[in-house]
């Protein structure tokens, strides 16, 4: 009798430290996996959820966007990449707009397009944007000089834009990443790839 109680405590005892070490195992696996989540979350892709009719009709109001917020360590933003931004005049609200002028350029905005200046254009050409509508015009007169840190970017819906033909160009400090997926809707989920541009 006494054997069985010692036989059934040894049980006990071994069952508990089972299930001790499953638990620590379980925490482990909880901390490690919060970790990697705060890391990808905080440091290399951000959800943003579109908000507007700006960037109609590529970007829809409401469509939840992967904001990859690594390349730009490697590279410099890219003509035609769609960012996330925060607000020059406001940076605790985010934009979202295409970048259609490189640091060290001149864009002008004039009779319903844009017009390139920079070291391989010296007289300008006219940038030709495949993912508009083919009768989109962009209103408005400007020119803006670029600086070495700046980016001229324009929503793809050009008549309903509040852009940097109204607050200027935007600085390389207040870009966050650009657009790398649309999650939602589903029927409109994909990867989003740079366009084919002339320049």
């Amino acid at each position: 009798m006494l054997e069985e109680k010692k036989s059934y405590k040894k049980i006990i005892f071994s069952y508990l430290a089972s299930a001790g070490i499953f638990l620590l195992e379980l925490v482990k696996v909880a901390v490690l996996a919060g970790i990697t989540i705060i890391l990808v979350r905080y440091f290399l892709f951000k959800p943003f959820y579109v908000k507007g009719a700006s960037m109609e009709p590529n970007f829809f109001d409401k469509e939840y966007l992967i904001i990859d917020e690594l390349s730009y360590r490697f590279r410099p933003p890219q003509r035609g990449e769609v960012i996330v931004f925060k607000y020059p005049e406001n940076p605790k609200e985010y934009f979202l707009k295409r970048i259609i002028g490189l640091p060290g350029e001149r864009i002008k905005v004039a009779e319903g397009q844009i017009i390139v200046y920079n070291k391989e254009h010296p007289e300008g050409i006219v940038l030709n944007e495949p993912y508009l509508s083919h009768d989109l015009l962009t209103v408005g007169e400007r020119i803006t000089a670029l600086n070495e840190n700046q980016y001229f970017v324009l929503g793809d819906n050009r008549p309903n834009s509040y852009d940097s033909r109204r607050f200027g160009a935007v600085d390389k400090s207040l870009v966050i990443g650009r657009v790398f997926f649309r999650g939602w809707p589903f029927n409109r989920a994909a990867i989003i790839s740079e366009p084919k541009l002339n320049i």
